[in-house]
């Protein structure tokens, strides 16, 4: 007869399933020794992805404060009837020329 999934009915009595543990005391503490080298591994992934969070944070907050910054001064300058401030060309560029119409 089989059993719920379908799967031969099967006892311990028939030899295929054996309880017995071929670990020894020395096996588990192995594994114990790995297990922990591991745990200590993913605390300082954890804790390093934590430290970089906190630095991202950081630099965003800063990156917004200057942005508000920036637009309050470009506020000020449109407020007091001036042009929006022209970035300084550097010394290896030409200026381009501007054409002047006649209003004659």
């Amino acid at each position: 007869m089989s059993g719920p999934n379908g799967d031969p009915n099967i006892t311990i009595d028939d030899g295929i399933i054996e309880d017995d543990d071929d670990f020894n005391e020395e096996e588990y503490a192995a594994i114990n020794t790995m297990l922990d080298q591991i745990n200590y591994c993913l605390d300082d992934l954890e804790d390093r992805n934590d430290a970089l969070n906190g630095k991202l944070r950081e630099l965003l907050e800063s990156n917004r404060q200057a942005r508000q910054e920036f637009r309050a001064k470009i506020n000020e300058s449109l407020a007091e009837g001036q042009q929006h401030p022209v970035i300084e060309q550097s010394s290896n560029e030409t200026p381009t020329p501007t054409i002047e119409e006649d209003n004659e």
